[in-house]
């Protein structure tokens, strides 16, 4: 492709730049080609390890010069080919920008450079009392959790990536650095630009420092596990609790299929059945009222009773397996890949739509255990295909697409925290009709020669 054709001079423009944190060693490109999904390696053909903003408006304008696409990565743990180098070009990687610039404990914010983790931050926050909640399971950077709109376990009480970001810095298409707000809590001046950047999957602008809402430690914390005879019963207590106000912090639904796969890879013990992971946060007496209360609806709907977590390495050990589901899938194929997909509908349709998308599943003869966000509508399939299989990989492919009008049809969502990416592209007009052509005017003007992260969201978006 003619987008390919500089890249040998852009290669050693950016070698004077940034000298040996400019790679296009092959072993580099296709490391940060790969997805965790089924998608095929689609590499760059360059590799930079910026440090600062000013590189990366540096790295900016030298791209815009020579029309070469752009593409930021994080920690590669998208699965949706987010970060996939459909055209070639310049892999941004924020591995080396992962510092903390300011925590302000008393304003319970912080700022942060994109490429730190989840993980690495809330360590570095541990003698502050405040922590960062969103957990998407995977160890996600901030600036692709950030760009993803990225959600997770404990969402149904502390909001997704939407409600906890409060400003960014972003470098756009033409070089300009901006800002998007400042770190008040809220304000009415002009349009909301930090929301139009998070969840733009890197197709308006490179971030470069996030600031996000933090929020005290809880007192007390205690998790517990619950299985039920029928998936439905499972679904009808998260969704219960969600409309008793009972505010637990976790509200996670695995069903039989994944709970074999846990028992197999964590070496645990579960009754392989629906089962609810709940966690609950807050005063020593708020914990054990919500725990109570939980347990009686729990109890209401057939629940199995609840066995519990209460010392921090046993619930460090139930979450863990948790965050490992997509290894526990694969482990009941071994040599399979997963077409990944996810949906988000009203907690009122959940039952129903999670119940007909098993069903269908079963149907379909496909291996696909689900896991769910469930305290907030959203749910996961993992679909596990033969790599080698054009049929099964067309069958899956079906499956999700199904999944997704089913979803639509309930009045949700094609993507719950996933993304668009590449995988997504065919459902977003569906789900959104005449405003994906408002989306596309945004793209235009903020990125006229179609240079940053080329492919994703639109459907023929490239350079």
């Amino acid at each position: 492709m003619h987008v390919r054709d500089g890249a040998g001079a852009l290669a050693e423009r950016l070698a004077r730049l940034m000298g040996p944190r400019a790679s296009v060693a092959r072993g580099v490109l296709d490391q940060h080609g790969r997805s965790e999904s089924y998608y095929p390696t689609l590499t760059p053909d360059i590799v930079v390890f910026p440090e600062t903003t000013a590189e990366i408006v540096e790295i900016v304008r030298l791209c815009a010069g020579a029309g070469m696409p752009i593409v930021p990565f994080g920690a590669g743990t998208s699965l949706e080919g987010n970060a996939a180098a459909v055209a070639g070009g310049v892999c941004v990687d924020f591995a080396r920008m992962t510092t903390v610039l300011a925590v302000h404990e008393s304003d319970m914010d912080v700022v942060v450079q994109p490429g730190i983790t989840r993980k690495q931050l809330n360590a570095q926050l541990r003698d502050t009392g405040l922590f960062f909640p969103i957990d998407p399971g995977a160890d996600a950077s901030i600036g692709g959790m950030s760009s993803t709109r990225a959600s997770g376990t404990m969402a149904v009480r502390y909001g997704t990536m939407k409600d906890n970001v409060l400003a960014l810095e972003m470098v756009l298409a033409d070089g300009r650095v901006i800002r998007t707000s400042r770190r008040a809590r809220k304000s009415a001046a002009g349009y909301d630009l930090t929301r139009l950047f998070v969840g733009a999957e890197g197709t308006l602008g490179i971030i470069t420092e996030i600031t996000l809402k933090l929020h005290p430690l809880p007192q007390a914390i205690s998790a517990a596990t619950c299985a039920f005879d029928q998936l439905g019963d499972a679904v009808d207590t998260a969704i219960a609790l969600i409309q008793s106000a009972v505010p637990a912090a976790r509200i996670e639904l695995l069903d039989d299929v994944m709970m074999r796969g846990i028992n197999a890879y964590s070496k645990l013990g579960h009754r392989e059945a629906p089962t609810l992971f709940l966690e609950f946060h807050g005063s020593d007496a708020g914990v054990a009222e919500q725990a109570q209360a939980a347990e009686a609806i729990a109890r209401e709907h057939g629940g199995r009773g609840f066995a519990w977590a209460r010392a921090a390495e046993d619930r460090s050990r139930l979450w863990h397996a948790r965050d490992n589901t997509l290894y526990a899938g694969l482990g009941l194929r071994p040599g399979a890949r997963a077409v990944i997909t996810d949906v988000c509908v009203p907690i009122s349709r959940l039952a129903e739509c999670l119940t007909e998308t098993r069903r269908d599943a079963d149907a379909s003869g496909f291996i696909a255990p689900i896991v769910g966000h469930v305290g907030d509508g959203n749910f996961h399939m993992l679909i596990l295909v033969d790599p080698a299989s054009d049929a099964e990989l067309a069958g899956a492919k079906a499956l999700q697409g199904r999944m997704v009008a089913r979803a639509i049809a309930m009045d949700g969502t094609c993507t719950g925290e996933h993304g668009i990416g590449l995988g997504k592209i065919a459902y977003l007009e569906d789900e959104l009709g005449e405003a994906v052509s408002v989306m596309r005017s945004i793209k235009a003007a903020l990125d006229p020669h179609g240079l940053m992260n080329p492919g994703k969201i639109f459907a023929g978006a490239l350079p």
